[in-house]
């Protein structure tokens, strides 16, 4: 089952990107570049959601056929 997460990712002083999320409760990653933390992000939510199946915790909603997506375009 797919599940979709709202993630937030900031650029660290250090030069880093740190992504966090309110849906998963725990969820901290910290990469280099931001496909990186995304990809942390997202082997970190798995683990979580899965150790969380079994306990009374919000559930997550299944993924749909259509989301918004946030796209940030500078010009």
């Amino acid at each position: 089952m797919e599940h979709m997460i709202q993630l937030h990712i900031e650029k660290l002083s250090e030069g880093v990107y740190l992504a966090t999320s309110d849906e998963v409760q725990g969820l901290v990653a910290q990469g280099r570049t931001i496909q990186e933390t995304i990809e942390i992000a997202r082997d970190i939510a798995k683990k979580l959601i899965e150790s969380q199946s079994g306990a009374s915790t919000t559930r997550l909603l299944p993924a749909s056929e259509a989301f918004d997506y946030p796209l940030i375009i500078a010009t």
